[in-house]
């Protein structure tokens, strides 16, 4: 009796073949940008609160919550015509676009509902149709690259998320000073320029989604069984939860059993997140009040509508830094490994934001947005890349949509609690909102130094005899 190993592994892709797979995230994150960019800006213009924003932006993660595990799960299991994803990302697509669309225009259909109702419907929307469409495309980089690429491949899906961010963050500036197209309106409307880059935005989101689906084949169910079962990781899941075929249930045990791994980077993920949502919710006003000297009720002028415009240019700077810096991640996790890389962006980004208290012009503001770009980027590619070769390949959908609680729950307590921390500790002084952002982007930081990490992944043999 002889023992031989038979290397039975998902071929490796072309550079061309993984951008074309990606392209979809690069109008996801167009619609994203929008929704971090002005999201606050126009809920502020319909009368919200500036310490009840945090209280609006649940809507995003719970929706998130609830929808990315379904998703997840789902997709596991679906097999049609069109593919396993690509149902999901055009329906994701669709109904983005049409939140997109209304979310400007909510003070027109005041006639049915007070416009802070409509816009933070289209809001929830907005963010529970992304996540039909994002959590997918996180589970075709996994399904359709060996190990070897993952690194690779979310790294390329960063460069277009961020390529994407730059656009969505910039249009309104771009629109309102080299196109000349209105910046301001009359108290309770939102500006034209904020309007059509809205319907840009829909336009992209929709383009871009249609050429991953018509350039990317998926694997058949036939050949996705053969890399499964030929594909040996490490992990701290029992053979019967990889096994099997429930649906809440099957998830809810998921849970209980997911990977040591997964479990160390949800204390990761935790702290960047609740930073990331104090900053997005909170710098358009933290800009007006710090950098511009406005009240935070002061939404008609024309000073609030260039600090509006101006957080926009400032996060399309950050985008554009995470997407050079995605390209270089590979690189430097194979020198300094993917817990340090990440672990090190997390510590630059976390420093950056709380330098912004210390700025008083809003031109030195672009030089924190280096180091938080750079942490952005690391957000999104390394951990995905760390958790590809620590989950059973037939629950990637699913532990992907699982993973995505550990993104909507900090987002979750920050909606809750950032608001009243703002007013009540803050005295609704929104830079110290980005202050703490920072101090939690750092915590995280240091929690990722405490990750379990397969720096190099096993070489995917299968013994026959």
């Amino acid at each position: 009796m002889t023992t031989s190993k038979i290397q039975m592994t998902k071929p490796k892709l072309s550079i061309k073949s993984i951008f074309n797979m990606s392209v979809g995230f690069f109008g996801i994150q167009f619609a994203f940008a929008l929704q971090n960019g002005n999201a606050s800006r126009i809920l502020q213009t319909f009368g919200a609160e500036v310490d009840h924003l945090s209280l609006f932006w649940l809507a995003a993660p719970l929706t998130g919550m609830i929808i990315q595990p379904l998703i997840g799960h789902f997709s596991d299991k679906t097999w049609t015509r069109f593919g396993r994803r690509k149902p999901y990302f055009l329906v994701g697509a669709l109904l983005t676009a049409l939140a997109l669309m209304v979310m400007p225009n909510a003070s027109f259909l005041a006639y049915l509902l007070p416009p802070i109702i409509v816009g933070a419907s289209m809001l929830m929307l907005t963010d529970a149709s992304i996540n039909v469409a994002m959590e997918p495309f996180r589970a075709l980089v996994a399904d359709k690259l060996p190990d070897s690429q993952a690194s690779l491949g979310f790294s390329i899906q960063t460069f277009l998320i961020g390529a994407g961010a730059i656009l969505g963050s910039v249009m309104p500036y771009l629109l309102a000073e080299v196109f000349h197209v209105q910046a301001t309106a009359a108290a309770g409307e939102v500006p034209l320029n904020v309007i059509i880059t809205f319907y840009i935005g829909a336009a992209v989101l929709v383009a871009a989604i249609l050429w991953t689906i018509f350039t990317t084949k998926e694997y058949s169910p036939e050949q996705a069984k053969l890399y499964e079962q030929n594909e040996i990781k490490e992990l701290d899941v029992v053979d019967e939860v990889i096994k099997s075929e429930g649906s809440i249930k099957t998830i809810i045990r998921d849970i209980r059993k997911m990977p040591l791994t997964m479990r160390q980077l949800g204390w990761v993920q935790f702290f960047s997140w609740f930073a990331l949502f104090s900053m997005w919710v909170f710098t358009t006003p933290a800009v007006a009040e710090h950098i511009y000297h406005l009240p935070s009720a002061d939404t008609a002028s024309a000073a609030y509508a260039d600090a509006g415009n101006w957080v926009g240019v400032l996060f399309g700077v950050y985008n554009g830094v995470s997407a050079v810096y995605a390209l270089l991640l590979p690189s430097i996790a194979k020198k300094l490994g993917k817990k340090a890389t990440h672990a090190g962006s997390l510590l630059i980004g976390g420093i950056s934001l709380i330098s912004i208290y210390f700025i008083q012009s809003k031109y030195w503001l672009l030089a924190p947005m280096v180091g938080i770009g750079m942490a952005w980027g690391s957000i999104l590619a390394m951990p995905y890349a760390i958790l590809a070769s620590s989950l059973p390949a037939r629950k990637m959908g699913v532990y992907m949509g699982i993973f995505n609680f550990f993104i909507t729950i900090p987002q979750i307590v920050n909606g809750l609690l950032g608001g009243l921390i703002l007013k009540y500790f803050y005295h609704s002084n929104a830079i110290y909102s980005l202050v703490m952002a920072g101090a939690f982007m750092v915590f995280g930081a240091v929690a990722m130094m405490k990750v379990k990490v397969r720096e190099h992944p096993a070489p995917l043999t299968t013994e026959k005899r």
